[in-house]
């Protein structure tokens, strides 16, 4: 199969998502049913499931059980990613309590943090270590995914941490613009970023 773009491996991840919720009630969907749960278009969902070798029939579109089978296929890989979160504050506890048992193929393994208050104790169930620890535990675990949700004036320093213990993929939740070698993977989330951009839009509709 061709290399999927960026922004069509996010959509495939959200169909996923929704057909995991509607899996329990309902056998088939439609591409417009689908577009409509998430504010695309039927011919951008029709598109990016052809892309991965699947199509429905016309009397009852998608069958669910077998289009969610075809997109695990292609976006899992066979062995479970483990990832760990730095900064245990209340958005890394959020994450961690939300994320963990939602998907087999990524876990959350281990936490950091600074804070001595939470180190070597069980946050949402993941055991927070030091961060002066952070090398041996992630070699230890095998991690290869971090996310940063420290405070954005200690990110960098984070980031060069984990980049040094061997991180492939790192998430930033925070503002600081982070820089990676090639060979890593970053993603980047500006909460303050995406509201301002939601603000700018409603007042100027």
């Amino acid at each position: 199969m061709n290399k999927i773009p960026e922004k069509t491996v996010e959509r495939l991840s959200l169909y996923r998502r929704i057909l995991i919720d509607l899996l329990p009630s309902q056998e088939f969907i439609y591409s417009h049913d689908i577009a409509a749960l998430l504010h695309l278009t039927p011919v951008q969902v029709r598109r990016d499931l052809m892309l991965i070798g699947y199509s429905g029939t016309l009397r009852k579109g998608y069958n669910i059980q077998d289009l969610l089978q075809k997109l695990s296929d292609i976006l899992d890989s066979d062995s479970t990613a483990n990832i760990c979160i730095v900064g245990m504050g209340n958005l890394g506890r959020a994450i961690t309590g939300y994320f963990n048992g939602r998907r087999s193929k990524l876990k959350i393994v281990a936490a950091f943090d600074n804070d001595t208050t939470k180190t070597n104790h069980l946050i949402s169930g993941i055991y927070c270590y030091s961060i002066n620890e952070m090398y041996e535990v992630i070699k230890k675990e095998n991690i290869s995914i971090g996310i940063i949700t420290t405070p954005p004036e200690v990110a960098a320093m984070v980031c060069e941490q984990l980049v040094a213990s061997g991180i492939k993929g790192i998430m930033n939740y925070t503002p600081a613009r982070l820089k990676v070698p090639e060979s890593v993977f970053l993603e980047e989330y500006d909460m303050i970023t995406s509201l301002e951009k939601l603000a700018f839009y409603i007042y100027h509709a």
